[in-house]
């Protein structure tokens, strides 16, 4: 209870503490982006030219930001993995070779794990580029490429946990990752195929066939029946629709819920009326093949709710519809 009292009077403080914090860490980044420079085209430069993996490493709070910009770089089209400075001199040092590039973060630009690895590093041939806080360093003065992500002041109030450093070189991290998905050409077709259980994956890479309905959960009826027929199997399979098809099942039109509702207008004996004869011809179809986002952009061009998928003859394989591609998400 004494706890939650002193919370609840110091409230507007740490209110306070919170947006300095946040107004620190800004500031850094954006004095980052400021002195953005040559450095960083030559860091560009490098790892496009890299015909091996980016390793990124680091020790401590530096370690954990290398680890996220290696994922980032990844995940946009740059092969990447991080490496633990300490387990690299220990063996896993043996993963470098002459074609890779190695990304090596330490604000203080002295970490000892880093500068014990490094001249093994420089001498197998592979590149290295330096993110720090301090271009004097150790760190900076040997790589190939130094990055300067030095901030002027850390966001915690005794100066000691790494904030806005980490911050900033994350920042940069990100800002090198974007830049070399731009130089690359690298699309969000290329972002959803190492992304397939997220929503961008889904929408990018889920075919037509992996949600149409098919076999006997599709809608369909000879071109000889009556419309009652076809109106029964739109009620059976609920998908808003019917395809009408010959004898070698190619797809002669359609019979959906705009069309009954135009056909209940002319009063028609619906057990006497063929379908054929108030079907769509020519309907809107789709390959199983493609994307089933082709399917939902060719829906809302022509203002429809359902669609026939047709094998290269036209000859029926499967139906969908708006809802089907709601339940996979794919809208």
């Amino acid at each position: 209870m004494r706890r939650m009292n002193k919370f609840i009077s110091s409230a507007p403080r740490l209110l306070e503490l919170g947006r300095q914090v946040l107004d620190i860490e800004a500031a850094a980044v954006q004095a980052l982006s400021s002195r953005l420079d040559d450095s960083f085209l030559h860091a560009l430069e490098v790892i496009l030219r890299c015909e091996g993996r980016v390793i990124v490493s680091g020790m401590g709070k530096s370690g954990h930001i290398a680890r996220k910009i290696a994922a980032t770089m990844s995940s946009t089209g740059t092969p990447a993995y991080f490496v633990h400075p300490g387990e690299a001199s220990h063996g896993d040092l043996g993963m470098v070779t002459s074609e890779d590039v190695f990304i090596a973060l330490s604000y203080s630009g002295e970490s000892q794990e880093l500068l014990t690895i490094v001249p093994i590093i420089k001498r197998e041939g592979a590149k290295l580029i330096s993110m720090t806080g301090n271009p004097a360093s150790s760190l900076a003065k040997v790589a190939d490429v130094h990055l300067n992500a030095a901030v002027d002041k850390e966001a915690c109030p005794m100066g000691l946990a790494p904030t806005a450093s980490t911050t900033a070189s994350l920042a940069l991290g990100d800002a090198l990752a974007v830049a070399l998905l731009d130089a690359k050409g690298f699309s969000s077709e290329n972002f959803a195929r190492s992304h397939p259980g997220g929503s961008l994956g889904r929408r990018l890479l889920t075919l037509v066939r992996d949600i149409m309905r098919s076999g006997a959960r599709m809608p369909v009826v000879r071109e000889d029946a009556m419309l009652s027929a076809a109106l029964m199997e739109m009620s059976r399979k609920g998908v808003g629709m019917t395809a009408i098809v010959d004898e070698n099942e190619v797809v002669l039109g359609i019979y959906t819920d705009g069309d009954l509702r135009r056909t209940l207008e002319k009063n028609l004996d619906f057990a006497r009326t063929p379908v054929r004869s108030v079907m769509s011809v020519n309907p809107r179809c789709i390959g199983a093949d493609s994307l089933a986002v082709e399917a939902v952009q060719l829906m809302e061009e022509f203002n429809i709710n359902q669609m026939l998928v047709v094998n290269e003859q036209r000859q029926l394989v499967g139906a969908l519809n708006m809802h089907d591609l709601l339940h996979a998400k794919i809208i």
